[in-house]
């Protein structure tokens, strides 16, 4: 699925990294908790959140994810938008909760990853 039809499925507002909409991921996954997405994590695209924090940036750059979606209508700050373009992250923001944006994606065809318990 491209980015552009996460976007489309979301009702998201672009916050940086327009010129990325057309790359394709493959998964997504859902978490407030940085240290439950470095922990269980693996090649994911997408990460919907509503923690507003510069790790959450740093922690997507670090698992290679391209797109971070803030659940919720939360609006990171500049300094998280500059640090995703740096990073070459799409930001995008939805008013939808994380369960219902999770449910979204999943059903129109982006799928998460196994997760291994530890």
């Amino acid at each position: 699925m491209k980015i552009r039809e996460i976007k489309d499925l979301l009702e998201a507002e672009v916050l940086c990294c327009e010129e990325y909409l057309d790359h394709e991921v493959y998964s997504a996954c859902c978490s407030d908790m940085m240290s439950d997405v470095l922990a269980y994590v693996k090649d994911q695209g997408v990460l919907l959140t509503g923690l507003i924090n510069s790790q959450v940036v740093r922690t997507a750059s670090m698992m290679d994810m391209v797109c971070v979606v803030f659940v919720r209508g939360k609006s990171p700050g500049l300094d998280m938008i500059e640090l995703a373009e740096d990073c070459g992250i799409v930001v995008l923001k939805t008013n939808h909760r994380a369960y219902e944006a999770a449910g979204i994606l999943y059903c129109g065809g982006l799928t998460g990853n196994t997760c291994k318990e530890a």
